[in-house]
């Protein structure tokens, strides 16, 4: 099996934060980690610091190859920054229709 990880610490999220599926919407100091796995990427949230971690609103999403994975963690970093009760950002993680290859903006 192959799997890949990332975790990007001290975001500062926009107004309106992140929505989660445990508890709505986090906002402030916040981590994000991404797992990469099995053709899926699961993205998860937490107040930097903090035990508990929660499930990004769109993860799990399909994501077929850890280049891909990386750039979805980024694209996911931006959208906290952003606010706005971000979540996993669908156009990266879905594969284009029309190629069947995973959709890069």
């Amino acid at each position: 099996m192959t799997w890949a990880s990332w975790t990007t610490r001290g975001i500062y999220s926009g107004h309106g934060g992140v929505l989660t599926e445990e508890v709505g919407p986090l906002s402030g100091d916040l981590t994000v980690h991404t797992t990469w796995a099995d053709d899926t990427a699961q993205i998860t949230v937490q107040y930097t610091g903090a035990a508990d971690w929660f499930t990004m609103s769109g993860s799990p999403v399909p994501c077929c190859s850890e280049e891909d994975s990386r750039a979805l963690h980024e694209a996911v970093v931006e959208a906290v920054r952003l606010g706005s009760a971000a979540t996993v950002p669908a156009s990266l993680a879905a594969p284009d229709r029309r190629t069947g290859e995973t959709a890069a903006e």
